[in-house]
C-alpha cells in the first residue's frame, strides 16, 4: 500500500471513530471510555489539535473540540454528558493520571 493510500484509509477509519461516538454513541460517556480505554473524546480533540499544530496550523483546544464535537464543548456536554458518582470520579482520575498527565 503506498502512503498516500494509507493515510487516506487512516483518515477515513478516524472520520468513522469520530462519527460513531458523536452521532451513534453519544450515550457513551467520556468518563467511561477514559476509564476502559485511557483515550475520551477531549483526547481525540487533543490529538487532532497536536497534529493542526505540528503542521504549523494555530489550533487552540476549544477551537479542536468544536471542530471534533461539532458544536462548542459546553454545549455537547449539556446535551450528552451524565453525572458521574464518586465511584467512577475516582477511576477517571486514576486513568488521567496514568494516561494524560501534563497533555491538557
Amino acid at each position: 500500500m503506498d502512503d498516500q493510500t494509507r493515510i487516506e484509509i487512516e483518515a477515513a477509519a478516524f472520520r468513522r471513530l469520530r462519527k460513531h461516538l458523536m452521532e451513534e454513541r453519544p450515550d457513551v460517556q467520556n468518563i467511561d471510555l477514559m476509564t476502559l480505554g485511557g483515550f475520551c473524546r477531549n483526547c481525540l480533540s487533543r490529538w487532532y489539535m497536536e497534529a493542526a499544530n505540528e503542521k504549523g496550523i494555530e489550533m487552540g483546544k476549544d477551537e479542536a473540540r468544536e471542530i471534533y464535537y461539532g458544536m462548542p464543548f459546553s454545549e455537547w456536554k449539556a446535551k450528552h454528558q451524565t453525572e458521574a458518582g464518586p465511584d467512577k470520579q475516582a477511576a477517571f482520575e486514576t486513568a488521567f493520571k496514568e494516561n494524560v498527565t501534563d497533555k491538557e
